[in-house]
């Protein structure tokens, strides 16, 4: 079972947010006195501080640890591409879910070394979404069997969840959602994504005016119906789920934040137990970012996908708590604090 499991209607998921864990203040309180008690100058580990005092709000202690990351890559196939928006096929779907079981992709390397366990989603490969300028790209009953599925693959024992994706043309479906979302020209949104030329940005930009125009009046979950395809529905569900189990979230780059998007403006409360965990090199981003009132952990010029950037930002984080739990005091180290 999970909080999503008897769910049924997209309108029912915006008032979760109200009743959702929060994190816990006294912990918070007892883990910034700690920041204060380490051999350092106040504040002069930046993010690290505050990454370290977000876990401890989640977790409800002063001493928060990671002894379970889990990663999921959730990949999905769209209508969309039936417009041309994309170079390669929608084949390439398949193959790199293949690869990433063979352990042959970036993010298994990036797991491996930042100590996540990865697990890959493949939604119905063989049945792709609906083209979005045609109706919808899923009906109501599609989007939440996609999200239930998401929420049932995170795994109840970890300490922090990373989420990524694949899926050829989903940079056009997460440029849609996000125009949708914060509006804008869709110029605005719209990325190479994966090898498009001037021609191809041009192309997309011109498809999603068109999809805008169709639905553009949809609440914020029935954006997601409209435009997202089955692998964006699926990291919304994992978010709910890991709140309802109070596990910190990181997310990707663009496609993963803008599938964020619409949980974002059905209530803001839904992200905030989620970091970004970097910028993606895809334009929107930056401006996606200020809109949801995100600041990503790291910003190397990645635009790969696949939950590659959130699993670097993991050992980030691993940092920031080894810092938090190992340094000494200055009572400990017999440091003078005046």
């Amino acid at each position: 079972m999970t909080i999503l499991s008897d769910i049924s209607d997209l309108s029912t998921i915006a008032i979760l947010a109200r009743g959702l864990p929060v994190p816990d203040a006294a912990s918070i309180a007892e883990a910034k006195e700690r920041q204060m008690s380490l051999t350092k100058p106040p504040g002069s580990l930046g993010r690290l501080e505050e990454m370290a005092v977000f876990m401890a709000g989640w977790q409800r202690t002063a001493r928060p640890a990671i002894a379970r990351a889990q990663a999921l890559v959730f990949a999905g196939n769209h209508g969309i591409c039936a417009q041309g928006v994309n170079p390669f096929p929608q084949e390439v779907t398949v193959q790199m879910v293949a690869n990433f079981e063979a352990g042959g992709a970036a993010i298994n390397q990036i797991c491996r070394v930042s100590g996540a366990d990865l697990a890959v989603v493949a939604l119905d490969l063989d049945r792709p979404t609906q083209d979005f300028t045609a109706g919808p790209a899923m009906t109501e009953a599609e989007t939440l069997d996609a999200m239930r599925r998401g929420a049932e693959a995170v795994d109840k024992g970890a300490q922090v969840l990373i989420l990524g994706e694949m899926g050829i043309g989903n940079s056009t479906i997460a440029a849609a959602l996000a125009c949708a979302s914060f509006g804008g020209a869709p110029e605005e949104w719209v990325g190479r994504g994966t090898g498009s030329d001037e021609a191809g940005r041009a192309l997309k930009a011109e498809v999603i005016g068109r999809g805008i125009a169709l639905h553009g009046g949809a609440s914020p979950l029935g954006t997601l119906a409209a435009f997202g395809g089955r692998e964006q529905a699926a990291i919304c569900g994992a978010i709910i789920e890991a709140r309802a189990l109070r596990i910190p979230v990181i997310l990707d780059g663009f496609i993963c934040t803008a599938a964020a998007a619409p949980l974002y403006k059905a209530d803001p409360r839904f992200l905030d137990h989620c970091l970004v965990g970097h910028q993606s090199a895809e334009p929107g981003h930056r401006k996606l970012l200020a809109a949801m009132e995100q600041t990503a952990i790291l910003d190397l010029g990645m635009a790969l996908g696949e939950g590659s950037g959130a699993g670097l930002a993991l050992g980030v984080l691993r940092a920031a708590l080894e810092c938090h739990n190992g340094m000494a005091t200055f009572a400990e180290a017999g440091v003078s604090d005046a």
